[in-house]
């Protein structure tokens, strides 16, 4: 087969995986998130096999492994979660009191110093603003409790995803034989030695970054629980977890929880107190947890990561979000691949004329 129809036929493929992505992403997170934790399961069951015992039991263990690591990190943090989310509810009236309270005050103050006109135009724009929020919020609702598919999807995330792992990680050596065996063999080790490159940059990426986001967000939840802030322990947790987009989750948490300090706090030092935590936990994060944690070994560039994350999101939804920093590592190597190939080449060719192409 010549390289043109090896293109083609490559191009059909991936034109027919994304039409598949699109017809049927509603069903297929509880796949990806299985084939996501099959993957980084894999060395565990690797190393039981090492150590005499069978795949199947291996895989066993370790799966059950982790759905009891899970249950019982959801049994600790969910009753905590959903008590504090029950208190914010409960005191949102009186918080939205509040808030009325100061804007009022605010105000007062600007028509002591504002031009009418400008603020007769300011009404207006909120006013607009206002509307357009209300029914953006309103849709998103919607699109989250209608449609037949949120208890199914709820239901398929904790009944398929562990089903789906389980048979991906007793079956993963044999599966990765059976794709190998389809590469073309002219460039079979090319292809397989940028396969390992993705490999490398995903479970860097996974490991750095998510042990990064976990610290993170114990720092932020423990901090903000000690400084007093109400629903400290949510927006810490969330602020953290978010953290894989860069800067997102620090300026999320930022505005979130200086948004509460103002509302709970009578006293600007506590406020700004709040907002100490973010910029030391946005320090410790640059200088220590990311040099340490993940440094140059990534190879994905955070803007990279956060156009992927954006256009995933945009294309296919939810699962769109999931495969996007897998995506972003394939595109990325292979981009890397064929730069590093044109510079070989353009490096290699000879001077036009040779050496004594000059006239005396």
């Amino acid at each position: 087969m010549t390289a043109g129809r090896q293109l083609l036929w490559s191009g059909i493929g991936l034109a027919a995986f994304l039409a598949l992505i699109w017809i049927f992403n509603a069903i297929l997170a509880p796949f990806v998130i299985g084939m996501a934790v099959a993957y980084f399961l894999d060395p565990v069951c690797d190393r039981l096999q090492r150590l005499g015992v069978s795949r199947v039991w291996a895989t066993a263990i370790v799966t059950l492994t982790f759905i009891l690591a899970v249950a019982l990190l959801l049994a600790l943090l969910v009753p905590l979660v959903v008590s504090e989310i029950a208190q914010f509810l409960g005191d949102l009236p009186e918080y939205l009191r509040i808030l009325r309270e100061r804007v009022v005050v605010l105000g007062q103050i600007l028509q002591a110093n504002v031009d009418p006109t400008v603020l007769d135009k300011v009404r207006e724009g909120l006013a607009g603003s206002q509307e357009r929020l209300s029914s953006w919020a309103a849709s998103i609702a919607s699109d989250m409790l209608s449609g037949g598919f949120a208890l199914f999807n709820l239901m398929s995330l904790l009944l398929i995803t562990p089903i789906v792992t389980f048979y991906l990680l007793r079956d993963w050596e044999r599966l990765l034989k059976e794709a190998d065996s389809l590469l073309p063999p002219a460039y079979a080790e090319t292809i397989r030695e940028q396969l390992r490159e993705v490999d490398r940059t995903l479970s860097g990426f996974v490991r750095g970054v998510g042990t990064v986001c976990l610290l993170l967000g114990a720092f932020y939840a423990i901090s903000l629980t000690l400084a007093g802030l109400n629903f400290g322990l949510v927006i810490g947790l969330a602020a953290g977890l978010v953290s894989f987009v860069p800067f997102v989750g620090a300026v999320l948490g930022f505005i979130t929880a200086v948004g509460m300090a103002l509302l709970q706090f009578d006293s600007y030092i506590m406020i700004g107190v709040i907002g100490g935590i973010f910029f030391v936990g946005q320090f410790i994060e640059g200088n220590v947890l990311q040099p340490t944690l993940v440094g140059e070994r990534v190879g994905l560039h955070p803007v990279w990561v956060i156009f992927a994350l954006l256009a995933g999101g945009l294309l296919f939804g939810f699962v769109g979000v999931l495969i996007a920093v897998p995506t972003a590592a394939v595109v990325g190597v292979g981009v890397r691949f064929v730069v590093n190939e044109y510079r070989a080449k353009v490096t290699s060719v000879p001077p036009a004329g040779g050496e004594g192409g000059q006239a005396g």
